[in-house]
């Protein structure tokens, strides 16, 4: 396993998290991962209705503003919220934008 590189949770800036998730197709990334857990990039990616290297472009944007955390494992990616290093950096801040979606937190 290859952890991909990350910020420290106390890198982590509130205005690249929120911009990272003023994107739709980053959001709905996010919501996938709220709701599922972990998943591989190319689950996440289903119906997204993007080709595969914009969808990367939205993985690397998440990862490197801290929002998710990625790995890779073989030839699959995989990837997670940073929910903890969230709540610890900017306390309710994801539960508040999932709920604002609509997510059950």
């Amino acid at each position: 396993m290859r952890l991909l590189p990350h910020p420290a949770t106390e890198d982590i800036q509130l205005t690249e998290v929120l911009r990272a998730l003023s994107d739709p197709v980053r959001m709905e990334i996010v919501i996938r991962l709220a709701l599922r857990g972990e998943m591989t990039c190319t689950s996440a990616g289903d119906d997204l209705g993007v080709h595969k290297s914009t969808a990367s472009h939205h993985y690397r944007a998440l990862r490197e503003a801290g929002v998710i955390m990625s790995k890779q494992e073989g030839r699959l990616k995989y990837i997670s919220l940073r929910r903890t290093d969230l709540d610890a950096r900017f306390p309710g801040l994801l539960d508040s934008i999932l709920s604002a979606a609509h997510v059950p937190v």
